[in-house]
Formats: structure tokens, C-alpha cells, sequence
């Protein structure tokens, strides 16, 4: 099953309905914070869905969501401002109080200030016997529960005055924290930190996934995401998206169960280059990280210095040690997948390596030193996936490591279109550039995962991947979600310490779904 058939088979696997989905069934598709307002638009003009019909179910989702998340929780402080985010904490309000739960509001916008269907919820909450009241600075220090619904998604500004005041006062609090929509603070298309923000324990976002909750610094302040589609129709959800989110789930086709009669020759040789003197380590990870992930047969091409080290660590690899390029030519005129760079070094040898490697025209993963050589001498092909970290992609790009992490997408585009083939950006939230439709985000992976020799068990996997017949984008696409799902495996709650070989077990448990 191809990667297209995949995603089709997702989109077509989850239901925009209105109640609360977990963070294991989110949507696929990212969207700026314009187009899932469009789609909201949409809803109301072209579906025919009134708009306080759709704040009504965005609070009975939210009910939902806390009811089942924190069952112990009977008394609430709904903290709300303006608009329809404030909307939305009214109606919770009302909601919550109508199942005997103890709710205290405060309003940051004075309620003859509120237009629309903010309004009508406010109306409705007051009627309701809710006695809603002017923040007074103070939260209630015996509520169990925290609701934000003071700020949405279409922030601009720096949050100021009262408005970083309730965030503050939301930070402090020892109650958790659940957020409508996105973390008041965050902005809704960067994940950038607006002044200041909540660091909410969950949220949940309404229509479309926005991509502010995914980038930048937003992650440490979302908490457990989940979504509710609110019962949108496909017809107002026709807008395009900016990403893709790599679903773990959806790409077990492609690592479906082997045939009984398998041998080792069906599932291809990868040859893997690199470990000058003195990095011994980082082919061996790699080297590891490909067996595990099921390649039929796995090469090493190494400084002499390395081949005995790198074998008596892991006697299933065949290892050789290469003097010089026509040492290389042999083992490349022998295997059908390469992988280069870990380790490599930038000296005479390795250059030499790499020119040999590139003119062989075989489907390559290029990754670290390879990547720093590339920079060097750039040049331009369709059958490799280039797997740079910020830093790496800085020189490729001629840019700086701070520009790529402030504009992760953009980079990765420019990249793809520079150098050609797939290009995997590293990071928190490692993209893959697609050739077709908008790059792929992994939501998966955790702090553990920023260790030594990380990037080395990435190129193994991907080129194992690459090696037993998956298309480019395919082998990067499920070469890093593998690598993350096994870095969060093998982290548990525990990330701190995580090393790489840790993921060892873990990939093979993941290329066995």
C-alpha cells in the first residue's frame, strides 16, 4: 500500500464528529489559523449550522474532556475574555453547572462589551442562576479544576494588563489547567509565546488543527491535545492544508506481517559509510538500528582503524574496512541502498568516500558530515533523502540554525527544492518534505530523544526502510515515525538519561505493529 493510499485511508477512517476525540485519533491535516476560521465560516454560511449551535457542542465536547479527564473535579474557575474563546468558557460554565458542579466565572471583557454569540452565552449562563463576576485578580484556591477561555487562536499581540494577569495567575495555581482551543498566550500560527501564556495540562481545539499548536514553544504548553470536528461537513473543510501529521497507526500498512517463506535476499543490502577515525560509535548505531529495523542484510564501509571494533560489537554486521574510493567501489557495486555520513568526518577520505557514494547513483541516505561536505560542494539529486538537524540545514541553506528553527517549514521547503529528493528536518517536531502535498509533521518524540547518536539510529532505520523497497517519502515518512515511537517506547516515563542504543529493542517491537 502506497503512502497516498494511506492517507486516504485515514482521512476516510476519522469522523468530524463533535464530541471529544483522543490525541491517538486526531485529524491529519494542520491548518493555519485563517483557514480553520474560513471553515468555520463556512459551516455557518454554506452548511447552515448556527454559530452558537457550534460554541454549544465546542462546551459540550470540552464537558466532556474534563468529566472523563479529572471525574473527581466538583468545583471549577472558568476564567473567560472575549469573543468566542470567552464564549465557549461561558457556556462550559453553564453546562457544568447544570451537572452539580460548583463553578465560579470571571469575566475579563464586561459583558455590554460582548457581541454576538459571546453575548447570547453570557445571557444564557446569567440566566441560568450563574452569578458571573469581574476578575478581581484572584483565583479561587480550593477549585480543582482551571478552564481558560481567555484568549483564542487569532492572537497578534503580546498579552498585557489584566490578560497576562489571569495567565499568570492560571501558571500558578496548583489546580490543572484545561484550555479551549489553544493556550491562552500562544499564537495560533507560529507556537510562539505572545509576552506570556498558560501551561495548560490539556487542551482541546475545535474544527481544524491549528499549526500554532504544534511549533515553537508550543508544545510545552499544550499539554495532552485532543480535538472535536463539531460536526463540520466535508464540504466547509475544502481549504488546503499547511501539514500533514505522520499518524503512526495509518502507516502500518506499509510494515505489514512477512511472508513465511521470507529469506534474507528478499529484504534487501544496505551498505552504510561513514566512522572516520576516532567515531567508531556512530556507525555501529547505525549499523544496529538498520538489522533491528528489519534490512535483509547490512554492510559497513568504515576506516580501517573501525572494522574489528564495529564487528565484535555486532557480529550480524559485515564489516570492511576501506582505505580509499576504489576500496568503496567494490562494496557499492555489491548492495542496492546506501547510507552515508555518520561519524564520516570532512577530511580527504571521507570527500573521497562521498564522491563515490553520490556517482554511484544508487538511492542514498545522506546524513551529518556527508551533509557538511554537501554544503561544501552542493549538488542536486532525486533518488536521496537528506536528514540534516538545524544546524546542518543552517549550512545548506547558507542561513543560521536560529533562522531554520524560526521558520522550520519554509526550510524545509527551500531545501527540498535546492538539493531535490526528500529532505527530513530533525528537531522537535521533525518535518519531512513531501513531493506531494504539504510536508509531514511527527507530533511524537520527547526531550529524551536530544542524546548523542540519535541522528546515527535514524539513518539505520531509514535506510533499512529505503533498502527493503519503500519509495523515498515512504521510507521517511515510517523511518521517522519508527524512530520517534521507539524513542517514546523506550523514554517511558523516564526520559531523562535516554540513550541511543536504548531504542535497539524498541525499533524492532515498532516495525512489528
Amino acid at each position: 500500500m502506497k503512502l497516498a493510499d494511506i492517507l486516504a485511508r485515514a482521512g476516510a477512517r476519522y469522523q468530524y464528529n463533535w464530541l471529544e476525540v483522543t490525541n491517538l485519533k486526531l485529524p491529519v491535516e494542520i491548518y493555519s489559523t485563517e483557514s480553520v476560521r474560513r471553515m468555520d465560516r463556512n459551516a455557518i454560511a454554506v452548511a447552515g449550522i448556527p454559530g452558537y449551535t457550534l460554541m454549544e457542542r465546542a462546551a459540550t465536547a470540552a464537558l466532556e474532556l474534563a468529566r472523563g479527564s479529572w471525574p473527581e473535579a466538583g468545583r471549577w474557575h472558568v476564567v473567560c475574555g472575549g469573543g468566542n474563546n470567552g464564549g465557549d468558557g461561558f457556556v462550559l460554565a453553564r453546562l457544568a453547572g447544570q451537572q452539580g458542579i460548583s463553578v465560579r466565572v470571571s469575566w475579563l471583557v464586561p459583558p455590554d462589551a460582548l457581541r454576538g454569540d459571546a453575548a447570547t452565552a453570557y445571557r444564557d449562563l446569567v440566566d441560568s442562576g450563574a452569578a458571573p463576576a469581574e476578575w478581581d485578580g484572584q483565583l479561587d484556591e480550593e477549585a480543582d479544576l482551571l478552564v481558560d477561555a481567555i484568549l483564542g487562536s487569532g492572537l497578534e499581540r503580546n498579552v498585557e494588563g489584566r490578560f497576562a494577569d489571569a495567565v499568570g495567575a492560571l501558571c500558578r495555581h496548583a489546580a490543572p489547567v484545561l484550555a479551549l482551543d489553544i493556550p491562552s498566550g500562544i499564537s495560533g500560527d507560529t507556537g510562539e509565546v505572545m509576552g506570556c501564556a498558560v501551561r495548560a495540562a490539556k487542551t482541546i481545539t475545535f474544527v481544524g488543527l491549528k499549526i500554532g499548536l504544534f511549533l515553537g514553544d508550543a508544545p510545552d504548553f499544550v499539554g495532552r491535545l485532543s480535538f472535536a470536528g463539531l460536526g463540520i461537513p466535508d464540504s466547509a473543510r475544502t481549504l488546503p492544508a499547511l501539514l500533514r501529521r505522520i499518524d503512526a497507526a495509518a502507516i502500518k500498512p506499509l510494515l505489514a506481517p512477512r511472508p513465511r517463506a521470507s529469506h534474507k535476499g528478499d529484504f534487501g543490502h544496505l551498505l552504510l559509510v561513514g566512522s572516520g577515525p576516532g567515531m567508531a560509535g556512530a556507525i555501529r548505531l547505525a549499523g544496529e538500528a538498520a538489522l533491528r529495523t528489519g534490512a535483509g542484510r547490512v554492510s559497513i564501509a568504515t576506516h580501517p582503524a573501525h572494522d574489528a571494533t564495529v564487528a565484535a560489537g555486532c557480529p550480524e554486521l559485515m564489516c570492511h574496512g576501506v582505505r580509499d574510493r576504489k576500496d568503496l567501489q567494490t562494496l557499492l557495486e555489491r548492495t542496492d541502498t546506501v547510507a552515508i555520513g555518520p561519524g564520516l568526518g570532512t577530511d580527504g577520505w571521507a570527500k573521497d568516500l562521498l564522491e563515490a557514494v553520490l556517482a554511484s547513483g544508487l538511492p542514498t541516505v545522506v546524513d551529518a558530515d556527508a551533509l557538511n561536505l554537501l554544503a561544501q560542494s552542493p549538488v542536486r539529486s532525486e533518488t536521496w533523502i537528506l536528514t540534516p538537524h538545524p544546524g546542518e540545514a543552517a549550512r545548506l541553506l547558507r542561513s543560521s540554525g536560529s533562522a531554520v528553527q524560526a521558520g522550520r517549514i519554509d526550510a524545509a521547503r527551500r531545501l527540498a527544492e535546492q538539493y531535490g529528493g526528500t529532505v527530513v528536518l530533525k528537531g522537535a517536531g521533525t518535518l519531512v518534505s513531501s513531493v506531494d502535498g504539504p510536508p509531514w509533521l511527527c507530533t511524537a518524540g520527547n526531550p529524551g530523544m536530544a542524546a548523542p547518536g540519535m541522528g546515527d539510529v535514524l539513518t539505520g532505520v531509514i535506510g533499512a526502510l529505503l533498502a527493503q523497497g519503500f519509495a523515498l517519502e515512504e521510507a521517511a515518512v515510517a523511518g521517522v515515525s519508527v524512530h520517534a515511537q521507539a524513542g517514546d517506547r523506550a523514554a517511558g516515563a523516564t526520559p531523562r538519561g535516554l540513550m541511543a542504543s536504548d531504542l535497539m529493542p524498541a525499533l524492532r517491537t515498532e516495525v512489528n505493529p
